[in-house]
């Protein structure tokens, strides 16, 4: 199988995948978990069909595979799903990739924060690289805006800081 790069999967697929590697569990408990009330639905949220869907894709590229069923509380059955070697790969080199937008610093970087922490991995590496990239973006953006009050250029400043002040405090 070829190597899967972060561009490759959606943040959901990924979000999944961290809750699969965690333990084996089936798509009901995973669904669970990203309720907006659940441990990783607190950072990403998604509706169970979706998180249906993304097990389903992450089957197909051979990311987590089928290892049981067992009995479904009202009925049917539940599959029970495991990372792959090739999925737990994956999961840990997308784990130690800084995030290139400010744009999804807060939902990508909290995730990956998140799912290193349920994983026991350490992230200092990947909190020092996100420091780098954060200054590269101050570099990029103009430290005083001009008369012309450029809100993009504000905000883009002004979050970029925040993330320093952030990674600072981790």
């Amino acid at each position: 199988m070829s190597r899967v790069k972060s561009q490759d999967l959606l943040i959901g697929e990924w979000a999944c995948l961290g809750i699969i590697c965690e333990i084996p569990i089936h798509g009901f408990g995973v669904a669970a978990r990203l309720k907006p009330a659940g441990d990783i639905g607190r950072i990403w949220t998604m509706s169970r069909a979706l998180t249906y869907r993304s097990i389903e894709q992450l089957a197909l590229r051979g990311l987590v595979e089928a290892v049981h069923e067992e009995p479904g509380i009202a009925g049917g059955t539940r599959t029970i799903y495991r990372a792959t070697r090739v999925g737990r790969n994956a999961l840990r080199e997308w784990l130690g990739t800084p995030v290139n937008h400010l744009r999804d610093f807060r939902t990508e970087l909290l995730l990956k924060i998140e799912l290193a922490r349920l994983l026991t991995i350490d992230s200092t590496a990947l909190l020092e690289l996100q420091r780098e990239v954060v200054h590269q973006w101050l570099e990029h953006f103009p430290c005083e805006v001009d008369s012309t009050g450029d809100v993009v250029s504000i905000w883009r400043n002004e979050m970029a800081t925040a993330a320093l002040r952030f990674l600072g405090q981790l």
